[in-house]
C-alpha cells in the first residue's frame, strides 16, 4: 500500500510562510496554502485509519493554521506548522496523540496535556502508594530509546499533601505526563514517515494503557462507574 506522503512543497511553503507571517503574502499565496491544507487532509485521514487498527480512536483533528493574537504578544497571525491530534475513546482508554509537522521542529507526542484536577489528583494517589509499575515503563530500553525521559510541566517543589522529600517527589511533581519523539526533515518526508508515525504511537501504548487503568480505578483497583 502506497500511503500519503509529507511534500516538498507543503516543506517549502512553511519555511516561505515563516519568514513572511503577514496577512499580504498569505493571501498572495492562499493557493499554496489550500494544497498543502488538501495534502495534510489525505495524510491526517490514512492515519487515523492506520492506528484504528491498533487502538480506538475517536476521531483525528487537523489544527487551523490561524493563530489566536488576541493575548499573546506574538502577532504574527499563521502558525508556520501544520499540527493535529488524535482522542483514544470511551471513558476506559484515556490520553491522545499529537504530530507536529514543522521545518526543524516535527516530533510526535502523546499522553496528557491537560489532566483535570481530580485526574492529576488519582495519578499522584497511585504514584505514592506504588511508583514500581510507572518507574518500569518510563525506565524500559525501548522506552527510554525513543523518548528518552518523561517530559511535561511540573510544581517547582512539592505538590499540595505532599512532603518535599517524599521518596516519589520526581514523579508526584508532575503536572503535565508527555511522551515526545523528533524527527528530522530528512525523515517527515520519507515514504514510510507514515508507518513511522503508527510505530512511535505503538510505543506509547504501555504508559497509555497504565494510565487508564489508574484512571479507570478507585484507589482499591475497582473500576469506577
Amino acid at each position: 500500500m502506497a500511503y500519503p506522503i509529507v511534500e516538498k512543497s507543503l516543506f517549502k511553503f512553511l519555511k516561505d510562510l515563516d519568514k513572511n507571517n503577514n496577512r499580504p503574502w498569505f493571501n498572495e499565496n492562499k493557493d499554496r496554502y489550500l494544497v498543502a491544507q488538501q495534502s495534510m487532509k489525505a495524510f491526517t485521514e490514512t492515519l487515523v485509519n492506520e492506528m484504528s487498527y491498533h487502538d480506538n480512536i475517536e476521531g483525528i483533528r487537523l489544527h487551523r493554521i490561524y493563530r489566536d493574537v488576541r493575548f499573546s504578544k506574538d502577532k504574527t497571525p499563521y502558525k508556520a506548522r501544520f499540527s493535529g491530534g488524535m482522542k483514544r475513546a470511551t471513558k476506559w482508554l484515556r490520553g491522545g496523540y499529537y504530530f507536529h509537522i514543522q521545518p526543524g521542529n516535527s516530533l510526535l507526542a502523546g499522553g496528557f496535556w491537560g489532566p483535570n484536577s481530580p485526574d492529576l489528583k488519582r495519578i499522584r494517589q497511585e504514584i505514592a502508594a506504588d511508583a514500581k509499575p510507572l518507574r518500569k515503563i518510563i525506565k524500559a530500553a525501548k522506552f527510554k530509546k525513543y523518548f528518552g525521559e518523561l517530559q511535561g510541566d511540573q510544581v517547582k517543589t512539592a505538590p499540595k499533601g505532599y512532603a518535599k522529600d517524599h521518596p516519589k517527589i520526581d514523579l508526584l511533581r508532575y503536572k503535565q505526563f508527555l511522551l515526545i519523539h523528533p524527527f528530522t526533515d530528512e525523515e517527515v518526508q520519507q515514504k514510510n514517515f507514515m508507518k513511522e508515525l503508527v510505530k512511535g504511537y505503538k510505543n506509547m501504548r504501555p504508559f497509555l494503557d497504565y494510565m487508564s487503568e489508574v484512571l479507570t480505578t478507585d484507589s482499591n483497583g475497582v473500576p469506577i462507574e
